[in-house]
């Protein structure tokens, strides 16, 4: 008899709305986790053109007798907007699917976010499964109920908060992703380490090589941490209040690179990437982290095939993209530093001059 590969369970604790995140192999096949985690008759299918032609069969067949409706948008963050979310909605409205329904999200994270926001927003809110199909929506957009699209004066500013039932990481689906993507990935795990895990960072140096060889059991370990750090700090903090900003480390910097330039050009973990190592450029012009860690990060970095600086965008629509960052309080830009390897803070606090040395270093 063949045994069933192991999965690894992690838990968003937010009482009622707890859920749980499964890593494994084979998971888009199994109809015990869909009959588990998914309940009512009736699912809409949201995917893409370049995910739904590789995994909606397996899927749609796990789901046994239930009635699947399905909708395939295009694949691209330039595609995330409110006229796909309404395409949703219209679907959801043709074919009069009711509060009992569930949107199943199978895709990176542009899939996720808008399945997640139309189920939010649709008869005030229905219940949405996440199956991400990318190494950046595994380890992070799938995991924390944020949800939403872009605008073209910045990246996620019309969104909710609406958790989802379940996570179901199947591990198998990164066989298929591009060299590219699976890079930009990595800029979301690099991510973990630099904020609260120096050791896992170790490892990363360490493992580096494997994860871009497409290693399972070194993919899974990458998962596995990425997911517990952020469903710990998700439990502590669902709604980004305090702790939970720190996730966005390089993400000011990453979110003014996007919107600069379309939505089109840079994915989104390639601009984290870059955001990490000109957040960790800003904190040493502050005095803070030791040039010999930046070194370190920009190593790391370029080994995992990721950008460090954004000469194509300007200083000036850097800096105009940044003020519309949702941190920004009373006009001033809030920043995640870090001030070590595996440990950061959000600030305010920072000299204009070292951030204006740190866009003249990073920018054109």
């Amino acid at each position: 008899m063949r045994l069933r590969a192991r999965v690894y369970t992690y838990r968003v604790e937010l009482g009622r709305r707890s859920y749980p995140i499964l890593i494994g192999a084979g998971l888009i096949a199994r109809p015990d986790l869909f009959d588990q985690h998914l309940f009512g008759r009736d699912v809409l299918l949201v995917s893409n053109t370049t995910v739904a032609p590789l995994y909606a069969t397996p899927l749609v067949n796990a789901l046994g007798s239930r009635r699947v409706v399905e909708a395939i948008l295009p694949d691209g963050e330039q595609h995330k907007t409110l006229a796909n979310v309404a395409r949703l909605i219209d679907v959801l409205v043709a074919n009069r699917l009711g509060r009992d329904c569930t949107v199943v999200a199978l895709g990176g994270g542009v899939v996720g976010d808008m399945a997640g926001f139309a189920a939010a927003t649709y008869q005030r809110g229905i219940a949405y499964l996440q199956v991400p199909t990318t190494l950046l929506a595994q380890v992070d957009s799938s995991v924390g109920g944020k949800t939403g699209v872009n605008h073209p004066g910045g990246k996620n500013l019309i969104g909710a908060f609406h958790q989802p039932t379940a996570v179901l990481a199947d591990v198998r689906t990164l066989a298929t992703l591009r060299q590219r993507e699976l890079c930009a990935g990595l800029g979301e795990v690099l991510k973990y380490g630099l904020i609260c895990d120096a050791p896992f960072f170790d490892w990363l140096e360490a493992h580096i090589d494997e994860l871009l060889a497409r290693d399972i059991d070194a993919l899974e370990h990458a998962i596995r941490r990425s997911c517990e750090i952020k469903a710990l700090i998700v439990g502590r903090d669902e709604y980004e209040h305090g702790e939970r900003a720190v996730l966005n480390l390089g993400h000011t910097f990453a979110h003014a690179i996007e919107a600069a330039t379309g939505y089109s050009q840079w994915l989104h973990g390639e601009a984290v990437g870059a955001g990490l190592f000109i957040a960790a450029t800003l904190s040493h012009e502050c005095g803070l982290m030791p040039a010999a860690d930046v070194e370190r990060i920009k190593r790391l970095l370029l080994r995992a095939g990721l950008p460090t600086d954004a000469r194509e965008v300007s200083r000036a629509a850097a800096l105009e993209h940044m003020k519309m960052d949702k941190k920004v309080r009373g006009g001033r830009i809030r920043l995640v530093v870090p001030r070590a390897i595996g440990e950061c803070f959000v600030s305010a606090d920072y000299s204009d001059a070292a951030l204006q040395r740190t866009l003249a270093a990073c920018f054109g």
